[in-house]
């Protein structure tokens, strides 16, 4: 039996009026629209968002786990990002914004930004010894390892097998608060507040292991209202000395490019938008890319900032981050030594091999499936090649698929 696959969109067909801008911007095909209404191939999709984000009708929404639902814990934790620091504008203090949460019901805020240079010195350190096939992969952005789980099923040992930064946060965070607090882990509740659909997914449904160490994840977009209006009604002598004496901010990896300048890498790109991510995996799948040893890849434009569930102008959001790091940096927080010690105690790697998302094969029967493929050729042959979508299907080979797999009929191209 195929494995049944977690989606956090919910697609409203009654505000479906067809208009296959979602369909477009797939980047693995996984729409259909059909009498004007949208389809979802689940096996095809790597919960990027970017149908969301482009449906004018606001058909799709994002699954997050509500902001005002009653919990079952005693301790609420948030696990917040200079992402969202970012979206209040260039003159709020992260520390006020930490404090904002504070206000709107979080017992206690943990930041993921010093996960992130933990990790970062993990990644250099296992690039420094590792002598296999490259250049490696990130694989922080659940979309991005999605992608190359479906589209490019060969390069799966080139994803990095090192944890993202929110999980070795949260981990981080409940051994600690269980510890000081004196109660089991399981009476704290990590809610990361996420930038995008796909990290939703890498929650409810890791790829990497059985179980995600956070327990639930609201969107940024969903938690801005209430904590604007605590932060505007907040001043910076209101501060929780706690948060004043050890809070240190950083960029974490909110931006493009912020991983491979922690790593210091002068043979490693960044690159970020499933457009130019994908142009990059074909370069590698196909041995272009050369002189090369890592690559950072972003599904979302500009990195975590460009979130399709953000709320700043991801521009403005940079320029924020940018700003922060000029007045409340303070350096390189991580003991190197540390980090080594735990890296050798495998502490920073994930608890399973990556492996590709298999897909259905047009037959379960060898003999069938060849011949299916030689009947999709076939009807490719026949058909204009023009990517009109009007059949309902993105391009004609998808389309030419539809028909073996039973999805489609001939008749459906208007061109016939």
């Amino acid at each position: 039996m195929a494995e049944k696959y977690y989606h956090p969109l919910e697609f409203m067909l009654d505000r479906c009026n067809g208009r296959m801008k979602c369909m477009r911007v797939c980047p693995t095909e996984a729409l259909r629209v059909k009498q004007g209404k949208v389809r979802l191939i689940e096996e095809l999709c790597i919960d990027c968002g970017a149908c969301a984000e482009a449906c004018p009708s606001k058909a799709i929404v994002p699954l997050t786990d509500p902001f005002t639902r009653s919990s079952k814990y005693k301790y609420r934790v948030a696990l917040a990002s200079p992402v969202l620091y970012s979206q209040f504008g260039l003159d709020i203090d992260p520390k006020v914004v930490v404090q904002g949460l504070k206000e709107i019901g979080f017992d206690y805020v943990v930041d993921v930004s010093r996960a992130c240079e933990e990790i970062s010195a993990a990644i250099d350190i296992f690039l420094e010894e590792y002598d296999g096939p490259g250049p490696l992969i990130s694989s922080f952005c659940p979309s991005v390892v999605r992608l190359v789980q479906v589209r490019y099923p060969g390069l799966t040992e080139l994803l990095m097998p090192v944890n993202a930064p929110r999980e070795i946060a949260a981990r981080e965070a409940k051994e600690r608060l269980s510890e000081e607090l004196g109660v089991g882990m399981g009476e704290i509740e990590i809610i990361y507040l996420t930038p995008c659909p796909a990290k939703i997914v890498a929650i409810k449904q890791p790829a990497e292991k059985g179980r995600s160490w956070i327990d639930g994840a609201i969107s940024i977009a969903d938690v801005y209202a209430p904590l604007f209006n605590a932060v505007s009604n907040l001043a910076d002598d209101e501060i929780d000395a706690s948060i004043a004496e050890e809070f240190t901010f950083g960029a974490g990896w909110s931006m493009l490019g912020e991983m491979t300048r922690l790593l210091g890498s002068e043979r490693g790109i960044a690159v970020s938008g499933l457009s130019d991510v994908t142009r990059v995996l074909d370069d590698i799948e196909s041995g272009r890319l050369r002189g090369i040893d890592f690559v950072e890849a972003s599904a979302c434009l500009g990195g975590c900032i460009g979130g399709s569930l953000t709320v700043d102008n991801m521009y403005v959001a940079r320029s924020s981050v940018l700003s922060m790091m000029r007045k409340h940096g303070q350096g390189s927080v991580v003991d190197r030594n540390e980090v080594v010690g735990k890296y050798r105690e495998g502490y920073y790697f994930l608890e399973r091999k990556l492996a590709p998302r298999p897909l259905p094969p047009l037959d379960k029967d060898i003999s069938a499936a060849i011949r299916k493929k030689k009947e999709k050729d076939a009807i490719y042959a026949r058909l204009p090649q023009i990517d009109c979508g009007c059949c309902g299907a993105p391009t004609c080979r998808a389309f030419a698929e539809d028909i073996v797999r039973g999805r489609s009929k001939l008749e459906d191209c208007i061109h016939l």
